[in-house]
């Protein structure tokens, strides 16, 4: 049986995201089932992979999308304080954990912003130590 070939994140992409989530305290890269996923200890808070074809079919449930697209998911208290921006392009909302976030990533990525929601997303997951050594700003 002939197994389908999936398209890679791009390599630009993962160059901004290593950039913004190695630069946190103690994490580390790896690969993840599918895509490239960054951790603190054993918790991720980031994971990016292309949706292609419909598949992995729960992201593009997710997404609303078949792709080809690249998302990126991370865990955010956002959805909480502020719904709205949360569940407009270019955020979704997967269901599989409360404080999932996916957001699709494109050539109109604010990577600055990306970058805050990186380190928000580890600092709620982070021992606490090391995510009072993170400065994080007033709107992540």
């Amino acid at each position: 049986m002939k197994s389908r070939r999936h398209p890679e994140v791009p390599k630009t992409v993962l160059a901004r995201l290593r950039k913004a989530c190695l630069a946190l305290p103690e994490a580390h890269e790896e690969q993840a089932w599918v895509g490239t996923r960054w951790r603190i200890r054993k918790e991720t808070f980031a994971h990016v992979l292309m949706i292609a074809e419909g598949w992995p079919p729960v992201y593009a449930r997710a997404a609303g999308v078949d792709g080809p697209i690249c998302v990126l998911t991370f865990q955010s208290l956002g959805p909480r304080v502020d719904p709205d921006t949360f569940s407009r392009p270019p955020y979704f909302r997967p269901l599989w954990r409360p404080d999932i976030v996916g957001r699709t990533l494109g050539s109109r990525t604010d990577w600055d912003d990306v970058a805050k929601l990186m380190a928000a997303s580890y600092c709620l997951l982070a021992p606490k130590k090391l995510a009072a050594s993170v400065s994080l700003p007033v709107n992540p």
